[in-house]
C-alpha cells in the first residue's frame, strides 16, 4: 500500500524538478543570446574603431580631424541605444518567461495548501479549526504579498520601457542627421526583412 504523504512529496519534489529545469532552459538561453548580442556589438565596435582610426590619420589638417570626430560619434551614439534597446528587449524576454514559470508554480502552490487547510479544518478535533484559520490568514496574506510584487515588477518593466521609448525618440533625430553606413546597420536591415 503506498503512502499518501510520500506520493504527495514524491509529485511534489517532481513538479520542483521540472520548475527549475525551465528556469535553468530559460536562463542558458539568455545567456546565450547576450554573447551573441556582445559579440557582434564587440566586432562592430572593433571594426567601426579600426576604419575611424583609418580615416582620422588620413585627415590632413586639424579642421578635417574634428569633422571627423563629429561624422563619428553620431552614428556610434545610435549604435549603442540600439544595442541598449536589444539587452533591455532580451531582459525583459526572460522577466516575463521567469514571472509566467513562478507564477503558475505559485498558483499551484496555493492551491494545494488550499486543499490541505481545507481536509484539516473538516478532519481537525476541537480547537484545530484556529490553527486551519492561521493557515488560510498566511495563505492568504502571501498571496496579497505574490500579487503585489508581481506588479510591483510589472510597474518597473512599464517604466523601464517608458525610459527605453523616450531615449530612442531622442536618438531619432541624430540617426536622420547622419544615416548609419556600417555593415551591422544593414545586417539588423536584412534581419528584419
Amino acid at each position: 500500500m503506498a503512502n499518501p504523504n510520500f506520493d504527495q512529496l514524491t509529485a511534489a519534489q517532481k513538479a520542483n524538478a521540472e520548475v527549475m529545469t525551465t528556469l535553468l532552459r530559460t536562463a542558458f538561453d539568455g545567456v546565450e543570446r547576450l554573447t551573441a548580442l556582445n559579440m557582434a556589438a564587440s566586432r562592430e565596435f572593433f571594426n567601426n574603431t579600426i576604419a575611424g582610426t583609418q580615416q582620422l590619420l588620413s585627415a590632413k589638417d586639424a579642421n578635417a580631424v574634428a569633422k571627423l570626430n563629429t561624422e563619428l560619434a553620431q552614428p556610434n551614439a545610435a549604435k549603442w541605444m540600439d544595442y541598449s534597446r536589444s539587452v533591455y528587449e532580451l531582459v525583459a524576454e526572460m522577466q516575463k518567461e521567469v514571472t509566467s514559470v513562478l507564477e503558475a508554480q505559485y498558483s499551484s502552490f496555493t492551491k494545494n495548501a488550499n486543499s490541505a487547510v481545507e481536509k484539516a479544518k473538516s478532519s481537525a478535533p476541537v480547537g484545530g479549526d484556529v490553527f486551519a484559520a492561521t493557515m488560510q490568514s498566511m495563505l492568504d496574506a502571501s498571496t496579497k504579498a505574490f500579487d503585489n510584487m508581481t506588479g510591483m515588477a510589472k510597474q518597473l518593466s512599464d517604466i523601464a520601457e517608458a525610459n527605453m521609448a523616450a531615449a530612442g525618440k531622442m536618438a531619432v533625430p541624430a540617426k536622420k542627421a547622419a544615416p548609419a553606413k556600417s555593415a551591422t546597420a544593414a545586417a539588423a536591415k536584412k534581419a528584419a526583412k
